[in-house]
C-alpha cells in the first residue's frame, strides 16, 4: 500500500469530519444549541453552552488545516485533544453516547444511534495514528519537538 495513501487517508477523514460539523457549530443549529447547552448546564458555565460550538469549531478548523501542511503532527495531536474532550463528556456527563435528531424547527424526530460518539472515536483512532507516526518520522515535527528538549 502506498505510503502516502496510509497517511491520506486518515488525514481526510479527520478533516471531512471536522469541517462538515463546522456547519453546525457556526450556524447555531439545534443539534449544537443541545450539546453545548446540556454541558454548559452540567458543568455551570453558561458561556460554554452560549459559545462552546464556537471555541470547539474554531480549534477543529485550526486543526484541520494544520493536517495538510509541515505542522501536521500538531494537527493530530490537537485532534486528539479535541476528541479526548468529546469523548469524556459522551461517556461521563449527561449528554450521553446517543443524541437526539432534530427537524428544521427545533422538535426531536429521533437519535442518531451512537453515530457522533462513533465519529468521535473513530477521529480519536485515525489521530493517534497519525501522532505516532510524525513521532516516529525523523523530520516529523512531534519527533523533532520530544528530540529537542523543548
Amino acid at each position: 500500500m502506498n505510503k502516502q495513501f496510509v497517511k491520506y487517508l486518515p488525514t481526510v477523514f479527520i478533516a471531512f469530519v471536522f469541517v462538515q460539523s463546522l456547519f453546525f457549530k457556526f450556524t447555531g443549529s439545534y443539534e449544537t444549541d443541545y450539546i453545548f447547552g446540556v454541558l454548559g448546564a452540567w458543568s455551570g458555565l453558561d458561556f460554554f453552552g452560549n459559545y462552546g460550538g464556537y471555541i470547539i469549531g474554531m480549534a477543529e478548523l485550526i486543526a484541520s488545516i494544520l493536517l495538510f501542511t509541515r505542522w501536521h503532527g500538531l494537527g493530530a495531536l490537537m485532534a486528539i485533544g479535541i476528541m479526548s474532550g468529546a469523548i469524556f463528556f459522551h461517556l461521563f456527563t449527561p449528554l450521553g453516547i446517543v443524541m437526539p435528531e432534530f427537524n428544521a424547527v427545533g422538535e426531536v424526530v429521533g437519535n442518531d444511534g451512537g453515530l457522533l460518539f462513533t465519529m468521535a472515536c473513530f477521529v480519536w483512532l485515525s489521530a493517534a495514528f497519525l501522532s505516532l507516526r510524525d513521532l516516529k518520522n525523523p523530520q516529523g515535527i512531534l519527533n523533532n519537538i520530544v528530540n529537542s528538549g523543548v
